[in-house]
């Protein structure tokens, strides 16, 4: 998938930009603040309809306009072009159109335009709580998995009204239809995430290995409930529970992907070296297993590349994204002479563009 063109009017600190994009490996460089990340995040909002950042859209207009508009014309790997126009105004809301048509719904989408991002956000899969880890689970697994996006909304909406009900005093009827509408989408999350994380396990130590050429043992491992029991079960015997705190206190909902180094928790005995690469090693499964499902490379987002890595590690990364499993890359830094020589030793083409006071120029 390559992305051969984008438009943005009012994104951010952009006012009105157009660019002509390499199918190859894109470099932004300019100083912090300078609009690089900003010009990633519109790349991301065309592929999944959503800003790459914890904001809100609109957050993401610029200061004193109204609106914001994102146009971009996709490439597939078979030659086939699809043009995508994202955009928000503050008073009629956000509008999604492909080819022209618009989305009924956004979820409809997401995975249309694969896509992978790498960016210092990714430290928060380790320092944060399990809900970012599950976050970063859904997120991967809809883009190849319909069913699993349909089966997550109804999962979602069915203990938002389960934990309304359990404020008041329900009948044991009513508690069981919520269960039961848990149940119908919940095995299917549970299943569909096991299957994801053991397929990303070798994959995820062997890029590991390649970027580190260290030994040490990492790990990634799904931690559920419902690998002990059936969630029926569960919902069962923790209901008294559950009516007394409130809210349901077993589920999908409390799962967590685990992550270690030689045994033992990433957070606490990984370097920053060795979490950033840990994190990069994740991404990079991530990014072939969706090229393998798909049939169709992602486009692939790296941020602030040199964040926690040292010289050798960034080398390794480069080496393996310009090879040719790799489709698109975009590639932001605020060292331009640091980004150019690295990228020279690996001997990978590239197309250099300059940031500054929200213009970016060749």
């Amino acid at each position: 998938m390559v992305l051969r063109d984008i438009s943005l009017i009012g994104f951010k600190n952009i006012s009105d930009d157009r660019l002509a994009l390499s199918d190859g490996i894109n470099c932004f460089v300019g100083d912090n603040g300078a609009g690089k990340t900003n010009l990633l995040d519109a790349v991301h909002c065309l592929s999944m309809a959503k800003s790459m950042l914890t904001m809100t859209d609109s957050q993401s207009v610029r200061h004193g306009d109204e609106f914001f508009v994102l146009d971009g014309c996709f490439v597939a790997d078979d030659g086939r072009q699809e043009q995508v126009c994202c955009s928000y105004s503050r008073r009629s809301g956000k509008t999604l159109k492909r080819n022209g048509k618009e989305y009924e719904r956004l979820s409809d989408h997401v995975g249309a335009f694969p896509i992978v991002v790498v960016s210092p956000a990714d430290s928060a899969l380790i320092s944060d709580s399990a809900d970012e880890r599950r976050r970063y689970l859904n997120s991967f697994i809809s883009q190849i998995d319909k069913a699993y996006l349909t089966a997550l909304i109804r999962y979602n909406a069915a203990l938002a009204e389960r934990n309304k009900l359990l404020k008041t005093q329900p009948e044991q009827a009513m508690i069981e239809i919520y269960d039961r509408l848990l149940c119908q989408s919940g095995e299917h999350i549970h299943t569909r995430r096991r299957e994801i994380i053991d397929q990303m396990k070798p994959l995820v130590e062997n890029y590991y290995a390649l970027l580190c050429e260290e030994r040490e043992t990492i790990g990634i491992e799904y931690r559920s409930e419902l690998s002990e029991r059936p969630l029926s079960e569960l919902l069962e015997a923790s209901l008294q529970r559950d009516l007394a705190n409130r809210f349901t206190t077993c589920g999908i909902h409390r799962d967590d992907m685990v992550l270690s180094i030689g045994g033992y928790p990433l957070r606490k005995y990984g370097s920053q070296g060795q979490q950033k690469s840990f994190l990069i090693a994740l991404k990079l499964a991530q990014y072939t297993i969706l090229s393998d499902r798909k049939c169709e490379r992602p486009i692939l987002l790296l941020d602030d590349l040199f964040d926690k890595l040292d010289m050798h590690r960034v080398a390794q990364l480069l080496s393996i994204v310009a090879g040719e499993k790799f489709g698109q890359i975009f590639i932001t830094d605020c060292n331009k002479v640091r980004l150019q020589s690295t990228l020279d030793r690996a001997a990978a083409a590239y197309r250099l563009y300059n940031v500054g006071n929200g213009e970016i120029r060749q």
